[in-house]
């Protein structure tokens, strides 16, 4: 059994449908990539799985759990962290406060320490920067900081959305570096990314979404090859 089991789906905003019969599956240990243009879905769908939008019609399975009967704010406690577009982080709360918010469902403190070292160790500015407010870092310690804060859940599976948004190419591959490490340490990775190139270089697996269906989807290497997918999506 897949660990994340997405089965037809379908999701609207108002009388808009948003995502059409849309199935894919995440396996224990993957990284897969979920890309499409702009509008296409894919932020609906994490959204989905989280619980922030209730799907009309179909399944979210989680361990064979289903998310769709399961209030968003408890779905954390099963093992899912969510890194948002745009980062979102508290901007009034310092970097440690904002870790900690990450570790909200935990309640055993030495455990809490050991994920904030280990933070700290991945993330070595976020340590230089623990008392300065959220608000005052620079993009790329942002997303380090939503990153890390996601972190702090010690989830079993990662959803990422755009993590390379705005950020310069140095610090695209410094994210990029940091994704392959945490899929190394043994968390599951679900990356929606608008740059395709990176994500198919890292991810095993890759699903392609187009105004709210998915028309490919395969190995991601293969798909790198793809003549539509580089077309469409990668510029060559």
């Amino acid at each position: 059994m897949a660990m994340l089991e997405i089965k037809n789906i379908q999701v609207y905003y108002g009388v808009i449908q948003a995502i059409k019969d849309v199935s894919f599956e995440v396996n224990e240990g993957e990284v897969i990539a979920l890309i499409g243009a702009n509008g296409a879905g894919k932020t609906t769908i994490l959204h989905t799985i989280t619980g922030l939008i209730t799907a009309k019609n179909g399944e979210v399975l989680y361990e064979g759990v289903d998310l769709q009967k399961i209030p968003a704010h408890k779905i954390v406690s099963l093992g899912i962290a969510h890194v948002p577009e745009g980062r979102h982080v508290f901007s009034l709360l310092t970097v440690y406060e904002n870790l900690l918010m990450g570790a909200y469902t935990r309640k055993d403190r030495s455990e809490i320490e050991e994920s904030l070292e280990n933070v700290y160790k991945r993330f070595p500015r976020l340590k230089e920067r623990k008392g300065q407010y959220a608000g005052t870092l620079s993009g790329g310690e942002q997303q380090m900081l939503a990153m890390g804060r996601a972190l702090m859940s010690s989830p079993k599976l990662i959803l990422m959305d755009e993590p390379s948004m705005g950020l310069s190419p140095i610090l695209v591959e410094e994210i990029f570096d940091i994704i392959k490490s945490i899929s190394k340490s043994g968390t599951t990775v679900l990356l929606v990314e608008q740059n395709a190139k990176k994500a198919l270089a890292i991810a095993d697996r890759a699903y392609v979404l187009e105004t709210g269906k998915i028309v490919l989807e395969g190995d991601a290497k293969k798909l790198m090859n793809d003549e539509s997918v580089k077309k469409a999506y990668l510029g060559e």
